[in-house]
């Protein structure tokens, strides 16, 4: 399947695109009538004219657009591939309304399901007409034979059966995250450590091939939504290994990938048996985590909860240990992203940043969600020049999120305006968690949920970014993100040839209608790595 995808990428040596609108940059927003690719390099952008005489010189093939759309490829900066792998070959539990229907769903999977561990994600409390977590008990009722793992959407909580807290011994208590009911009886809800158990044996059963086929199905299937580069963010050690060796199979990856390792991989003398720079492959650093999730209630507040006064949220690392890594970042050369959406845990994270402040910025490190600020840490960011990525698509989910910190916070929740004109800003889907579709972020970004009336959007209008900003940020700007700004996000001269092809202008369609923008074909380095069926294949070949 992957060797299929790839079928063009061995005899290229550049092409002419004419006939159709491309769009070089959009900060200053560019348009030209053709472009010329040589190699895997922008080679010239401009006239039809200029761009088919230097064509004919070089002998080389014309692709006609007829009229179709050419954007640089969307950088998607944090993700987790072997999450959204598992997802593309798992149970999916989003728009689950009710533990009813949660429990006919698995039920409908099991039965076909062949594999040891029956592995879901998807559902949301807030969504269930029960209003509660799911317990064990509950999925006991649909499958009781086999170990079962159903992860919320934010991935921060899951819940198991009975089955799997039998085999991973924590039926019996003594580790921290399981969450009990009133008699003390582990209910199968499970958050931090106990979770971290969990996945680690769910992984550790994971064979090769099984691995092997999740990553495959994450790199093609973003491939298909154009993005043509992803931060992949807490990458294991087992993920690295198996891409690594794909490269080494085929001699590139379909999309590239930029590693986030877990900090317990990358720290000290192991890192540097994981040193590897490629074109497609290349380790950037690693990711921490600061605090939780909205979702779970255990993203970290300076206040407490407005809808659970009794919790302000939890600290995933204290600041002290926080602090000695980025500390040990400054002698590795690694960049540290955090994952910090509470405004506690951005205070926690800058205050580690600014201890080694010019280590700091000249490493870029970043602090990814942001989802509840303040003013005060929205100018100590801007004066620290620390990078920020935010998911816009969080503003769509997180629909029950002014009810959770109250309707005076609500305005410093998911300020994408504000931090676009204060911080170096990025963009992603954090997906699994939403969407990998750019097309769908772009709509959240533009829109905010306006026309899905979410409460949010009251409070924050001010804060929707421009179809110009939104595009700049998801390409220049998670270039900026990852480190690559000089070689990839825009279509410019010089820049690698990460293209995408699509089938209407953004720019000419209602904002409502962008997230339904379809993706026609995907070049990356070059070469053609997703056609929808409508391109001339003959014509890229020599």
């Amino acid at each position: 399947m992957l060797q299929q995808a790839l079928i063009w990428s061995v005899t290229m040596k550049g092409f002419a695109l004419v006939n159709g609108c491309i769009y070089v940059s959009f900060k200053p927003t560019l348009r030209v009538e053709a472009a010329l690719i040589l190699g895997n390099r922008v080679a010239h952008v401009g006239s039809e004219t200029e761009v088919l005489s230097r064509s004919r010189m070089l002998g080389l093939d014309t692709l006609d657009l007829r009229g179709k759309i050419v954007l640089p490829g969307f950088i998607d900066a944090h993700m987790h591939l072997d999450s959204l792998g598992s997802f593309l070959n798992n149970l999916d539990l989003r728009g689950v309304r009710s533990i009813r229907e949660l429990k006919t769903r698995l039920r409908n999977y099991a039965e076909k399901c062949v594999a040891h561990w029956i592995l879901g994600r998807g559902w949301d409390q807030e969504m269930l007409e029960e209003k509660r977590y799911p317990t064990r008990w509950d999925v006991d009722e649909a499958v009781d034979d086999k170990p079962v793992v159903l992860n919320r959407i934010c991935g921060h909580v899951a819940v198991v059966n009975s089955k799997a807290l039998e085999l991973t011994g924590l039926i019996g208590g003594g580790v921290t995250g399981v969450l009990k009911d009133e008699a003390g009886s582990p209910t199968g809800v499970l958050v931090g450590e106990a979770l971290e158990i969990v996945r680690s044996m769910v992984e550790e059963q994971t064979g090769f091939e099984e691995r092997r086929k999740r990553l495959t199905d994450a790199l093609l299937y973003s491939a298909s939504q154009g993005v043509t580069t992803v931060g992949f963010v807490s990458c294991s050690q087992e993920s690295f290994n198996t891409l690594r060796e794909l490269e080494a199979e085929l001699g590139r990856l379909p999309v590239r990938v930029r590693v986030y390792l877990n900090p317990m991989e990358a720290r000290g003398r192991r890192f540097q048996a994981f040193k590897h720079f490629s074109p497609f492959l290349r380790i950037n650093g690693f990711k921490l985590f600061a605090d939780g999730s909205l979702g779970a209630r255990s993203a970290l507040l300076s206040k407490p909860y407005s809808d659970s006064p009794e919790t302000s949220g939890c600290a995933s690392m204290d600041e002290a240990s926080l602090r000695i890594i980025v500390e040990e970042a400054c002698e590795t050369g690694m960049q540290i992203v955090v994952h910090a959406i509470g405004d506690k845990a951005v205070e926690n994270t800058l205050n580690a940043f600014e201890a080694v402040a010019e280590c700091s910025r000249r490493l870029r490190h970043r602090i990814d969600h942001a989802s509840v600020l303040r003013s005060d840490l929205i100018e100590r960011m801007r004066r620290t020049g620390v990078t920020v990525v935010v998911q816009p698509h969080f503003v769509m989910t997180d629909w029950w999120v002014v009810n959770r910190v109250g309707s005076e916070r609500a305005r410093f929740v998911y300020p994408f305006k504000t931090l676009a004109e204060n911080v170096k800003l990025g963009l992603s889907t954090d997906s699994p968690v939403e969407p990998l579709n750019p097309w769908e972020t772009v709509y959240a970004a533009i829109t905010r949920g306006k026309h899905e009336e979410i409460p949010l959007y009251q409070h924050t209008v001010d804060e929707c970014l421009t179809l110009e900003d939104a595009l700049h940020l998801y390409t220049e700007g998670s270039a900026y993100a990852l480190l690559e700004e000089g070689e990839l996000g825009s279509l410019r001269e010089g820049m690698l040839a990460d293209l995408i092809i699509v089938d209407e202008d953004p720019f000419n369609v209602p904002p409502e209608e962008v997230k339904k923008i379809r993706v026609l074909a995907t070049f990356v380095d070059g070469c053609c790595v997703f056609n929808a069926g409508g391109l001339n294949q003959k014509a890229l070949r020599e």
